[in-house]
């Protein structure tokens, strides 16, 4: 199997991809999305630095994935005229239900610097699967950060806190933003930091468990962020959540908590996904950026 088909394609697309993202204001973004069925890859710029991840077939995996790894590095090199080292290369293998994907590497940490509509992020492209930022999530942060002035900001599941920096970009008058793991939080200060923010009482980063403290809240909030994960087996939660069974709780929860006329964003990516008919009626919002090929998730807005 010839790498030059995935470098044509390569090559093809970063010619319009950069343009478009230059009219965007964005420094990442998705250059080819499983394009190609012989070529099950994902692979975005990072500020110039190539982010690939492999979804290998089951063909692929017999054969060993050292080939395919290889085939791809050389197709980026040449189609998009970097360097080998600029090339990170990562392997999606399937595992058991609960269990992660991609542990952390033991080699050296890559972090860039890349821009979204004004605002700055840390990118942490070898360290785990995810970078620290989900590319497809960017029209509805642009979303929030047009919406949030004046306005008292909730993210729930805050992962590395790119919806309150855009928040507090768009001049939110408060936020809070809560996550269960030290290194996410810390990782939304520093993106705080770069955009000239801070954590202190009137921007709250907290480390803790969302469901238990959604549950004991009493805060009044008018827009509300919550990307909670397909499941966790989380042994600092105590309990098992499972997006399907458990979001009409969640969201009920986050309702409870909205103003009269707030906003609740929801959103997951569980394929199999089916929101409850027994919830406020929601508007499911077209959020796939113009970038990618595939639905990785899916969002709904409340409005109390």
């Amino acid at each position: 199997m010839s790498a030059d088909a995935l470098a044509n394609r390569l090559a093809k697309n970063v010619k319009s991809r950069r343009a478009w993202a230059a009219r965007e204001g964005v420094t990442a973004f998705r250059l080819y999305d499983l394009d190609m069925p012989e070529w099950p890859v994902a692979i975005d710029s990072y500020a110039n630095v190539i982010h690939v991840i492999a979804y290998p077939n089951r063909k692929q995996l017999k054969a060993g994935v050292e080939a395919l790894t290889a085939q791809v590095r050389e197709a980026c090199i040449t189609g998009l005229g970097v360097t080998a080292d600029d090339v990170i290369v990562k392997v999606h293998e399937p595992k058991a239900w609960g269990e992660t994907p991609f542990e952390k590497s033991r080699g050296a940490t890559r972090l860039v610097t890349v821009e979204e509509y004004g605002r700055k992020f840390e990118c942490n492209l070898t360290d785990f699967l995810d970078t620290g930022l989900f590319l497809d999530h960017r029209p509805t942060r642009k979303r929030v950060g047009l919406e949030a002035s004046g306005k008292r900001f909730l993210n729930l599941f805050a992962y590395t806190g790119a919806f309150t920096v855009h928040a507090l970009g768009g001049g939110a008058s408060a936020t809070t933003t809560v996550d269960l793991s030290n290194t996410y939080c810390a990782w939304a200060e520093r993106n705080f930091a770069l955009n000239g923010f801070k954590a202190d009482p009137r921007h709250r980063v907290i480390r803790d468990d969302v469901l238990a403290w959604i549950g004991h809240d009493r805060g009044e909030y008018d827009l509300i962020v919550v990307d909670p994960p397909s499941f966790s087996a989380s042994k600092k939660m105590g309990r098992r959540f499972e997006v399907q069974r458990d979001h009409a709780w969640l969201i009920q929860r986050c309702v409870d908590r909205l103003a009269i006329g707030g906003t609740l964003y929801f959103s997951n990516n569980f394929l199999e996904f089916e929101l409850d008919d027994a919830l406020t009626p929601a508007e499911e919002l077209k959020s796939t950026p113009t970038d990618f090929r595939r639905q990785l998730h899916r969002c709904w807005r409340f409005v109390k």
